[in-house]
Parts: structure tokens; sequence; C-alpha cells
């Protein structure tokens, strides 16, 4: 492809990322500052709104970045997809008060980029809230967001060490407890299902507000969740092949994992 092409293509790709970055903001403001309350009952007309909000913002960026995912990172998003439900839905069911939903983003995150991080946070939730769990939509932006973070610190070489993927997940859970607490405070009450709701009415019986409870039960949970979800996924990719590894462009081109070599892509 010569360089006239491809500039105009990536400044086109860059254009439909902002513009789906844009309706996910929108969307999650609508809900802070609409407040609506019919979501946690099914699809009613915010839960409409919601749904095409986060869905077309998903589908924006990820005909941005689309362009960037080579096939094997085409295949690895449903599979994240899948692992992100299943386990989501086991630790909800254990009534722990951890979440563990997002294995599968940050594993896409660290080997694809914060593109495809953020399409497969945005499209688990998406899908979640469509099928099993009308509470996991709201939370899409939350999803976004880890997937982003996760992707950028796979880029500044956090997982080329044994000891910085904890550090980064404590401080990807403070931010997405910071993203989601309004979401939880306004929308559901605080009772977003398994053991988290116990301890918002622990921190509401020492007289704290609503947001203040579901903000110290998000930086209570979250931290500790994605502390232990990005050394699981640092434990996974230390497991796997090193030739598997090495099949992902943005692995080569960052020098993102231990054993693996930067390589200059075009």
């Amino acid at each position: 492809m010569s360089s006239t092409t491809a500039e105009p293509n990536k400044t086109r790709n860059l254009i439909f990322i902002i513009l789906g970055a844009l309706v996910v903001i929108a969307t999650y403001l609508y809900l802070i500052i609409g407040q609506p309350t019919d979501i946690a009952a099914g699809l009613g007309p915010s839960a409409l709104i919601a749904l095409a909000g986060y869905l077309i913002g998903a589908i924006l960026i990820g005909v941005g970045a689309i362009h960037r995912l080579p096939t094997n990172t085409l295949v690895l998003i449903p599979v994240a997809i899948a692992i992100n439900i299943v386990v989501g839905q086991l630790t909800a069911a254990l009534g722990l008060p951890f979440y563990f939903d997002s294995i599968g983003t940050i594993l896409v995150a660290v080997v694809a980029g914060p593109a495809a991080g953020a399409v497969t946070g945005a499209f688990t939730n998406v899908i979640w809230g469509l099928t099993l769990s009308p509470l996991a939509l709201p939370f899409a932006i939350t999803a976004i967001v880890i997937g982003v973070l996760a992707g950028y610190a796979a880029r500044i070489g956090v997982f080329r060490t044994y000891w910085l993927p904890p550090i980064a997940g404590l401080v990807t859970g403070v931010i997405a407890a910071l993203v989601s607490a309004p979401i939880a405070a306004f929308i559901f009450g605080g009772a977003t299902g398994g053991g988290t709701g116990a301890i918002v009415a622990a921190f509401q019986a020492f007289g704290n507000s609503l947001l203040a409870s579901t903000t110290l039960q998000g930086l209570l949970s979250d931290p500790v969740d994605k502390l232990i979800t990005f050394t699981v996924v640092m434990l996974i990719l230390l497991a796997l092949p090193t030739r598997f590894k090495q099949r992902f462009p943005f692995v080569r081109q960052y020098n993102v994992l231990p054993g693996t070599k930067a390589k200059k892509l075009d």
C-alpha cells in the first residue's frame, strides 16, 4: 500500500475510533445524569438507549481498529468474551466480593493493543447484558477503560517483568472503581449482585452516602480484583509457547513480553 493511500486510511480509522469513544462517553453521561432505574428490570427504553450507545460506540472503535487486527486476534476476541462472561457469571453465582470478568479483555489487550482490548470489553458487556444479566450493560464503559489501560500498560513494557503487572492491576482497579461507582449508585442503588452489595450496605450502616459507599466498595474490591486478574493473565502468557505469542504484531512491535523481540512494523 502506498504512503499516499495509507495516510488517508489512517486518518479515517482514527476518526472512527474517536467517534466511537465520544458515543461511549455520551452514553455514560446519559446514564449518570439521567440516572434511569429501569435497566435492572430488563430491556426498557433506558436499556435500549444504553445498548445502542455502547454497541454503536464499540462498532465504530472496532471499524477504526480492524485494520490493525490480524486474523489470530479476530479469532481470539470471541474466545475472550466467552471467558469473561463464564467466569463473571460463576463469580456472581458464588457471591464473591470480586468480579474476575475481565481476564479475556486484559489478555487481548496485552497481545493485541488498547483498541482490541476496548472492543473486547465493550462487546463482552453488551452481549452479557443482552443475554444473561442486564446489570452488565451500563458497565461497558468500565470494561472499555480496563481494556485501554491494559493495552497501554503492555505497550510501555509492564508485562516484560514479573512484578509490575500486579501494580498495574491495582492502578487499573482504582480507576475502574471511580468510573463504576456512579453507575452502581445512581442506576442500581448500590445492589449490583454477588457479594459487593453487602459491602455497600456495611459502608452505609456507618453513615456514608450511597455514592460514597459504592465508591468505597469499589476501591476495596476493584484493585484486588484487577491485581489478581493481571497476575492471572501474566501467568497465562508465561505458559503459552513463545512461537504463539510472537504471532501477534503488537507483541513484536512493542516487545511486550519476556523473551519477545521488538520489531518495527510498517
